[in-house]
């Protein structure tokens, strides 16, 4: 009586067969199950080739197999030959996340020296409020120059393309410039009202002698 009526035998492992990849220059030869999938076989060579699995193409006999396409079903035997490539999607969509990393880089090296130049700006102002609560008049041109600088770091900002904390960075100094502005603004008002204390003195110290005059005519 033949062919083993009795138990179902355990099935032995599939065989592992040994396929030649060729990768730009590169020969590989790897070591797979010959009924895995070229989903695994993927990751067998990200390990030798360093190209992340979802970069890869695997071409077999000139046609692109799918990640869920199975070495045997597809004719893949020992020693076959496939090609590897770089998907060009992934290529693409790496050069844009370096582009967009590079503009981030970009953005935040902007933000950072507008930040310095605030940061000098910033000091005039406090410089300038010290004077002015003490009661010491400033040029007027010294307020008027310092909003016009800081008007055009305002520029400079807004001209940045930023986003995420990039975007965040940028608000932070926008506000800056915004309360060097208005703390300027009102520095020019009280400014202006010392000045008129001092004029106003030395129109009426003139205008005394003057009525005197006047009084003696009549």
């Amino acid at each position: 009586a033949g062919g083993g009526g009795g138990g179902i035998p355990p099935r032995p492992p599939p065989p592992e067969i040994t396929v030649r990849v060729k990768y730009g220059a590169a020969r590989h030869e790897v070591a797979v199950s010959s009924i895995a999938s070229f989903g695994e076989l993927k990751k067998l060579l990200a390990a030798r080739t360093g190209l992340l699995p979802a970069d890869q193409k695997l071409t077999y006999k000139g046609k692109e197999r799918s990640n869920s396409d199975y070495l045997d079903v597809c004719g893949v035997k020992n020693k076959s030959k496939l090609v590897l490539a770089e998907d060009p999607t992934s290529v693409e969509r790496r050069y844009i996340e370096r582009q967009k990393n590079a503009k981030i880089e970009s953005a935040n090296r902007a933000i950072g020296a507008i930040a310095l130049e605030v940061d000098k700006l910033a000091d005039q102002v406090r410089s300038i409020e010290k004077s002015i609560n003490r009661g010491s008049k400033v040029a007027e041109v010294q307020i008027t120059t310092l909003i016009e600088l800081l008007m055009r770091l305002a520029v400079k900002l807004d001209s940045i393309h930023a986003e995420g904390d990039s975007s965040s960075q940028k608000n932070i100094q926008a506000k800056r410039v915004q309360k060097c502005v208005e703390t300027l603004d009102v520095l020019k008002i009280s400014n202006a009202r010392l000045q008129n204390v001092i004029v106003t003195t030395k129109w009426e110290t003139f205008d005394a002698p003057a009525t005197t005059q006047w009084e003696l005519f009549d």
